[in-house]
């Protein structure tokens, strides 16, 4: 498989948390993924881009807080995270980028 630009709209960032660290312990690796991207898109985008095999896809959306930006009140955007899981013996350094 060829990367396409589409499975770069698709994957925006890793997301490299003291949480996402654990989870990739068992082999899974988070990713910041577009709003409207659902898990067979996500699942393509990674095989094609990173070269492995992609077990399962767990989404999650975390819901913008409202915050004061110079004293008016402003809305940060809506992140939805996508939670993949690797076959076995499967790995992305996530620290080295694309």
């Amino acid at each position: 498989m060829s990367a396409k630009a589409e499975h770069y709209d698709v994957i925006r960032k890793p997301i490299i948390t003291e949480k996402t660290t654990m989870a990739s312990e068992n082999g899974a690796v988070v990713f910041e993924v577009a709003i409207d991207a659902n898990k067979p898109q996500i699942k393509d985008a990674v095989e094609a881009l990173f070269g492995v095999k992609v077990k399962a896809v767990n989404t999650t959306i975390t819901k913008g807080k409202s915050k004061r930006f110079r004293g008016t009140m402003g809305r940060r955007k809506d992140v939805k995270k996508a939670y993949v899981t690797l076959v076995e013996g499967n790995t992305i350094d996530v620290t080295t980028g694309l």
